[in-house]
Parts: C-alpha cells; structure tokens; sequence
C-alpha cells in the first residue's frame, strides 16, 4: 500500500506530485530496513510512476506490475480479463466499505487539493475537474 503514501498528511508535500512523496517515503522507509540501492530504485520509480499510464508498461516487470495492479484496481482497465471469482476474491482480501469508490476519489481530492498543478498528465487530475470544475478549465483562460 505505499503507492498511496503520499496522500497521507504525514507524507504529503507542499509541491511534489503525492506519488514523489509516496515514493520518498518508501525509499525511506526501505533505507532504514537495509534493502539495497538497486531494489530502492526499483521501488522509488515504480510509486513514481503508478498513476502515469502508457510508460510503466515498457519498463521493468515490477514498475508495470504496481502500474497494471492500480489501473485494474482503481480504474478497472483489463476488468473483463478476471473472472467473477477472482474478482469477488480480491475485494474481499482486504475488504472494501460500502461506499469504496467516493472514499477514494475523496482521499485522493484530500491528498491534492492544495497542489493541484501536481496532477498534471496523470489519471489524478480527473479527480480536480470533478471536485473542483473550474480549477482545471478556468486555470487555462
């Protein structure tokens, strides 16, 4: 779960997209635990780039792994490739509240509100022109 950690006040900047600092704070939290440099770097750019659709999928297995898991997950992109099973399965380790899809566009919109122009060319900005319409359309006039 330290995709997300940047939306988290503990680990949320002033100005980086919350994927930097979900990924500052893994590298971290790795740092501490001794993993080596290269497993960090692996780790750093897979978080980095979680939310940035098209670029993952041509990097290492791990970066377009977190990058496929996310996009199922969030955005249900490949959701007809799983079958009710293995669906039912996933939802229910760990188990969602009932009302799993507006907590989570209100996280993300908790996470960012304050640093929109972060979101910039990422799937995190939809989440600004719902909540917010004309952030996204008057900041261009």
């Amino acid at each position: 779960m330290f995709h997300d950690m940047g939306l988290t006040h503990q680990h949320n900047s002033a100005s980086e997209r919350f994927e930097v600092d979900g990924a500052n704070a893994t590298r971290d939290f790795l740092r501490s635990h001794g993993i080596s440099q290269h497993e960090i770097d692996l780790v750093w750019t897979a978080i980095a780039l979680h939310t940035t659709p098209g670029i993952p999928h041509h990097m290492h297995p791990v970066i377009a792994l977190v990058t496929a898991g996310v996009e199922m997950d969030v955005l249900g992109l490949t959701y007809q490739e799983y079958s009710n099973a293995e669906r039912e399965t996933i939802v229910k380790a760990p188990p969602r509240l009932e009302h799993f899809k507006e907590d989570i566009i209100q996280a993300f919109y908790d996470g960012i509100k304050h640093k929109p122009a972060t979101t910039f060319g990422n799937v995190i900005a939809d989440v600004i022109a719902d909540k917010r319409p004309c952030q996204s359309a008057c900041s261009f006039q």
